[in-house]
């Protein structure tokens, strides 16, 4: 444990990415092959669940500090993070103490791992124990640990990437090892890091290609007939794998899909052995796509039954063949992978499997046209891919493009405001708004990305000054301040008091040319953003 603190206290303060990458590199070469596997689940976003709420833990934090329940919360309020206010406010440790010489693995599998369900009188003994043991510095990550808040400021390609310099792996050959979650273990990690493994799981998917979006109007440097030009569906990114007479379905969050959609692992099975497909997972009306609340319906069931199956109907729209017959086409290019996958789903096995249509690409303007059409088509603008690239991991190569539509946007009344967290805790940065229902405003959205720091600063200042009544931290202002909400799409939502929800609001800019009066209504918005509903 005391490696991995150390490592992570070293990571927040490196400035560089060569740092990070020096410090991670290092880790791994000497840390044991379970604290190894523990550090890489965590470094790569995973999180423990947590050990005890947040209210039990400042409770057991008064009684160990004598401290009453105002101080603390007034306490965390500032601070904005429960594991650094724990880390702060409790006693230090004797100045001659030393940290357990604890491995990480231990500390979680042996220490941790049994609190979770036991009773609050043996966890709380338990937690002031590790409290007393550590020093303040290997104290607060160990208090992220207890309450599943660790966060590193190191992304998943920069630790596989220096977990693959550690032990002289090919990047490439790690992502895809990696592709597969396993619990984290000493056989594990050793089996990841093994450059003489070959053997992968049948389910295992490859590393998604990802693609640059287009900004400002810039076009990619190519002819449009050089570019495969399709639609960007409005689903969730996926890959169907077809091995040893079993399918998997694996959402780009590496998720297992297969069980909530049965009728793709039946159409499946005309596939040839040994296929993987790159695609979206879509809800398919009638005449064409479905709005991606309907697709949520079935994302957030388990398992599906006949009549959610019959209400929303799915599709999985191909757009790449990564692997046929056992063999791998990522470094084939497109023009021939793409071939391939259309001689394959034609026709289709089954009406929920078939591929992405190509759409014209005689000109840019043919491609203009087309992209200013997509929201009648119940997509979000185009993806247009170089027809001789490769099929390359991440988002580094300059070969596919996302160039979706202008977002929609609102012009919303400011309701109420809450604080950050992390080292915007002192500043009110989540926001409610509002647009007109017959003279009333009622709460549309929530945004909290978009504004400036600056921006920010001065939005606060104006909240302190405007507040009309606090509900714990969150503050009513007084509605005088008009935003233009950017979003992406919205759908009915019976149960909000709108009866509409925006997806993926922020905020655009602060309208301070516009009083409250000219904000939306609701009415028109709905006819506009809901014309059948």
């Amino acid at each position: 444990m005391n490696a991995f603190a150390a490592l992570l206290t070293a990571l927040e303060r490196a400035r560089s990415t060569g740092r990070k990458l020096e410090l991670l590199t290092a880790y791994f070469k000497g840390a044991p092959a379970g604290d190894a596997a523990w550090a890489l689940h965590l470094l790569t976003g995973r999180r423990p669940q947590r050990i005890a709420s947040g209210p039990e833990l400042r409770r057991w934090l008064g009684e160990a500090t004598g401290l009453s329940e105002a101080v603390l919360e007034a306490t965390y309020a500032h601070v904005g993070d429960l594991a650094e206010t724990l880390a702060l406010v409790l006693p230090p440790p004797p100045a001659d103490i030393t940290a357990p010489e604890t491995s990480l693995q231990a500390l979680l599998e042996e220490t941790l791992a049994p609190l979770r369900g036991a009773g609050a009188e043996t966890r709380k003994r338990a937690l002031l124990a590790l409290w007393r043991a550590y020093p303040q510095a290997p104290r607060l990550w160990l208090n992220k640990l207890i309450t599943g808040g660790l966060r590193v400021g190191v992304g998943e390609g920069l630790t596989l990437r220096a977990l693959g310099q550690a032990f002289g792996l090919d990047p490439a050959v790690l992502q895809h090892r990696w592709m597969i979650p396993q619990p984290p273990s000493a056989a594990a990690f050793e089996a990841l890091v093994n450059p003489d493994n070959a053997t992968l799981h049948w389910a295992a998917p490859y590393p998604f290609c990802l693609a640059q979006p287009l900004r400002d109007g810039a076009l990619p440097p190519h002819p449009s007939t050089a570019v495969l030009a399709e639609w960007k569906w409005d689903g969730v990114r996926c890959q169907l794998v077809r091995r040893e007479g079993n399918t998997a379905l694996w959402s780009r969050g590496r998720e297992r899909l297969e069980d909530r959609f049965p009728e793709l692992a039946a159409a499946a099975e005309g596939l040839p052995e040994g296929t993987v497909l790159d695609g979206e997972l879509l809800a398919w009306a009638e005449d064409g796509p479905g709005p991606f609340v309907e697709l949520s319906r079935r994302l957030q069931r388990k398992r599906v039954t006949a009549a959610l199956q019959r209400a929303v109907p799915v599709r999985f729209m191909a757009y790449d063949l990564l692997e046929l017959n056992g063999e791998d086409l990522r470094p084939q290019p497109l023009a021939q992978r793409r071939q391939c996958l259309e001689a394959l789903l034609t026709p289709s096995p089954a009406p929920a499997l078939t591929f992405s249509p190509r759409l014209d690409n005689t000109s840019w303007e043919s491609l203009t046209a087309l992209r200013a059409d997509a929201r009648s088509q119940a997509v979000e603008g185009l993806m247009l891919k170089h027809e001789g690239s490769a099929y390359e991991s991440g988002r580094r190569h300059q070969s596919w493009w996302k160039w979706k539509l202008d977002p929609e946007t609102v012009d919303a009344v400011l309701l109420y405001a809450q604080p950050g967290h992390g080292r915007r805790a002192n500043l009110y940065t989540d926001f409610t708004f509002a647009v007109w229902d017959r003279g009333a405003l009622v709460p549309l959205a929530k945004a909290y990305s978009g504004l400036d720091e600056a921006t920010l600063e001065r939005l606060d200042h104006w909240i302190r000054r405007n507040t009309k009544e606090r509900f714990g931290p969150v503050r009513s202002v007084t509605p005088t301040l008009v935003f233009e909400l950017a979003f992406d799409s919205a759908h009915a939502a019976p149960r909000r008091k709108a009866g509409m929800a925006l997806r993926f609001p922020r905020i655009h800019r602060w309208r301070e040319d516009l009083t409250i009066e000219d904000a939306d209504e609701l009415e028109t918005l709905k006819a506009r953003l809901l014309p059948h509903g």
